[in-house]
């Protein structure tokens, strides 16, 4: 094992906006840790919200919940890996103790932990340790495409919650990192009819490229009511399926009226605390609408992996943006302006 070195750079914050690049000790190595030198970890939309105090997040904090890389050193009692093994980090760590653990759901976990987010560190610093039985071998995809892992298991967690019947008719709205792998999953899963509704822009085009959808609606930046419209007249009878992955709340409110009776409606994008909608329950109740909560994932990322790894699931073009850690405050602005579909930092 090759000798590691005993302080390591790390992005840290101490509260929301505050941050910077610091020096500081390895991850101490509990029972069952691994030690993962990092290669990339992705940047999105929730690192943002991180950043401005908009998410559930614990400081002080090295965040980066994305995180691929190479074990370099492990606990004696870690068993299946090896030094030098590629890898990917499920971020998140359940007591499976609590009500909703013993209930097998753990995603509600009443201590729920994940790394660089809540409670425990993550990849953005040179080294980050992770508990054995949430890190998965890669084989064949890159390091930084190997970043859309993380949001990748998040969809296959909402298309799990979804369930969609063999020839549904499904309306995605949004076309970010993880609506793209989302809107290929649904195809392979029983959906037969896919539009995606997304702004006009580089995004649209890479979800064309990856043959995401089966149409595609490029809304107008300036008037996109038409379009809606027509939406409505070339599907009379709605979508036995509206995934709303935008975080627009204004836009998650109007999405129900496109849900066919009988319909599901998926709040699948990252909302402000303060957001608010507002819906009749009666359209509710008349049109048996299921409204489903897709939030983050347990257990997708060997599902994940495969289908990534494998190539069945298309990744090309999506991060489309790299930075240095140093980069941090350019990687951010590169989200918050959209320049970027997807980031990554990368470390070596």
């Amino acid at each position: 094992m090759a000798s590691l070195p005993k302080t390591m750079k790390a992005l840290r914050y101490e509260k929301p906006e505050v941050w910077g690049i610091v020096e500081v000790p390895l991850p101490k190595l509990r029972p069952g840790d691994v030690l993962v030198k990092v290669k990339a970890c992705g940047v999105c939309g929730t690192d943002l919200h991180i950043h401005e105090g908009e998410f559930i997040a614990e400081f002080p904090l090295i965040p980066g919940h994305e995180t691929i890389g190479e074990v370099v050193a492990f606990s004696d009692d870690v068993k299946g890996f090896s030094i030098g093994d590629r890898v990917a980090a499920d971020n998140s760590e359940l007591c499976g103790h609590c009500f909703y653990c013993r209930r097998g759901q753990e995603l509600l976990c009443e201590d729920f932990k994940a790394h660089g987010v809540l409670g425990l560190d993550g990849g953005f610093a040179e080294y980050a340790s992770y508990t054995q039985g949430r890190l998965f071998k890669l084989k064949n995809i890159s390091d930084v495409d190997a970043t859309l892992i993380e949001p990748a298991s998040c969809a296959m967690h909402g298309l799990e919650k979804i369930a969609p019947k063999a020839g549904s008719h499904a309306l995605l709205i949004g076309a970010g990192p993880t609506g793209l792998m989302m809107a290929q999953f649904l195809k392979q899963s029983g959906v037969s009819q896919l539009t995606i509704a997304a702004p006009e822009g580089s995004k649209m085009e890479l979800a064309k490229s990856l043959d995401a959808g089966d149409f595609y609606i490029p809304l107008s930046r300036s008037n996109a009511a038409p379009q809606w419209e027509q939406i409505k007249k070339d599907n009379p009878y709605g979508f036995d399926i509206v995934v709303e992955a935008s975080g627009s709340a204004k836009v998650l409110e109007d999405a129900i009226n496109y849900v066919r009776r009988g319909g599901k409606l998926v709040c699948y994008g990252v909302y402000p605390n303060s957001a608010r909608v507002s819906w009749a329950p009666s359209k509710i109740f008349g049109d048996e609408i299921t409204i489903i909560g897709s939030f983050s994932e347990t257990y997708m990322f060997p599902s994940t992996v495969d289908y990534l790894d494998s190539g069945k699931v298309k990744t090309k073009g999506i991060v489309n943006k790299t930075f240095k850690l140093e980069q941090w405050g350019e990687a951010l602005e590169s989200i918050r302006n959209k320049s970027a579909i997807k980031a990554a930092i990368v470390f070596d």
